[in-house]
């Protein structure tokens, strides 16, 4: 006999004669997704199989290759040239890449997010301190990320107001379907054209050869002030590896209905992302390069057009116009990977329905959270006289010092044998993970403690 159904009890059907949940909207809906990929693996379709897996981990790469991390490196190469940071590019994405693939495969071994397993494995202390952790330093890189838009919208006379509408229009617009499919395709046709930074760097003309010499050699260490340097090492880590990946990979593999078939694809997903990253990343930092002869490092990237206005002087119109582009690009991506990421987070800690596929009333938090996030940074960007300089160049040198403490947990769960079974992480990537916490640490804590003493005037 069906037991009577309780008012705001889940809904209950009969399932070979046992009484079973319904399935909700959200299940549904990601059922019928995880079936194509069943199907297309079925009857052998690598390439669409492969179209249908890959998502979330170039997203989160192409995300954090953001506005103020593509600043970043052009204010590096007006600063230094190709320098040392060329190859140090690649070896920072090289880390996110391994940090990015415990996230993907946590997310679909477990099929739930950073934020709940924190709670669940570690108690609800942790739980919320990563949380929080995460929101603030959201609020923070989102209000960076605004800038930046405003910076690509200025160059073309536009003023500040239409970069908080085009910003929190496009979050709005994505997240209406209520699908986490939908939404992932329209945001991945988006950060293809984060592309256009290496086509800048194709029409400023550099010596290619000058190009390879700094890429497999480095360079010498630049001179300079040592606490602008350490400040550019310490900015260029957090323009590759940043909190909000960490929940948004492993949260958007769980949403996206990932499983332990699929952790092949998720790696190639991961790489594929980091590769794209890096060579976009590299192109940014050799369109600042091109400033480098002509007064680079006096150039004030966050102020007005800046560094467009710079590039047009110098390199034309063309390279300036597609560099204002590419910024408008990506802070509108990071925009919507980094509120996405604030949604999960929150709908996790507070245990209340987290995906792009919900609907109704169980889903206003994680879409209340999704939008305010978007809409507080959009606010903020128009307060006359709000710090917005200060706020923008010190998003990224804020992610690495928060940055340890994620990263020690997100290693704590890929090696835990009960949570993991077999997909556990093997010693190598163990080890490779310490040391990449390791460097960040001492990284952020050298520059802190540089200016801390500079401040005190115990060094000048």
């Amino acid at each position: 006999m069906t037991p009577p159904l309780q008012l705001g009890a889940p809904p209950l059907e009969v399932v070979d004669g046992a009484v079973a949940l319904a399935p909700s909207a959200e299940e549904l809906i990601r059922s019928r997704d995880r079936r194509r990929v069943q199907d297309a693996r079925r009857h052998g379709r690598r390439w669409y199989l492969m179209w249908l897996l890959v998502g979330p981990g170039i997203l989160a790469m192409l995300g954090e290759n953001d506005g103020p991390s593509m600043i970043s490196y052009a204010a590096t190469g007006a600063t230094y040239g190709l320098g040392m940071f060329l190859p140090f590019i690649v070896v920072t994405f090289a880390m996110a890449a391994v940090v990015q693939e415990m996230c993907m495969r946590v997310g679909s071994v477990t099929h739930r997010g950073y934020g709940q397993l924190v709670l669940e494995r570690y108690g609800p202390l942790w739980g919320w301190f990563a949380a929080g952790d995460l929101v603030f330093t959201n609020l923070v890189t989102l209000i960076a990320e605004f800038v930046a838009i405003r910076i690509g919208l200025a160059y073309f006379g536009i003023g500040p107001g239409w970069a908080a509408v085009l910003g929190l229009g496009l979050v709005l617009v994505t997240i209406s379907g209520r699908r986490y499919r939908s939404w992932e395709r329209v945001v991945l046709g988006m950060a293809i054209f984060n592309g256009l930074f290496l086509v800048a760097a194709v029409m400023v003309r550099p010596n290619w050869s000058h190009v390879g010499h700094a890429f497999l050699t480095g360079s010498p260490f630049p001179g300079g002030s040592f606490n602008t340097l350490l400040l550019l090492i310490a900015s260029t880590i957090g323009a590759t590896v940043t909190p909000w990946m960490i929940f948004f990979q492993q949260s958007a593999s769980a949403d996206k209905g990932m499983t332990k078939d699929d952790v092949r694809h998720g790696r190639f997903d991961t790489v594929v992302g980091a590769a794209l990253a890096a060579v976009f990343g590299c192109g940014a930092l050799i369109v600042g390069a091109a400033l480098f002869t002509h007064g680079g490092s006096n150039i004030n990237g966050l102020a007005g057009a800046g560094f467009p206005g710079a590039l047009s002087r110098i390199a034309g119109g063309g390279v300036a116009t597609v560099f204002a582009l590419g910024l408008i690009e990506a802070g509108a991506v990071a925009v919507l990977t980094i509120s996405a990421s604030t949604g999960y987070a929150v709908g996790e800690c507070i245990g209340v329905p987290h995906s792009f596929n919900g609907s109704g009333h169980g889903s206003l938090v994680f879409y209340g959270a999704n939008i305010g996030a978007a809409a507080i940074a959009a606010a903020i960007i128009l307060v006359p006289g709000a710090p917005l300089l200060s706020i923008a160049l010190n998003a990224n040198v804020l992610a690495t010092v928060l940055l340890p403490v994620a990263l020690v947990f997100m290693i704590m769960l890929a090696r835990d044998r009960e949570l993991m079974g077999q997909w556990v992480n093997g010693r190598l990537t163990n080890w490779v993970g310490v040391a990449i916490v390791g460097f960040i640490s001492i990284c952020g804590a050298a520059y802190a403690i540089d200016s801390f003493l500079q401040t005190v005037h115990v060094i000048s």
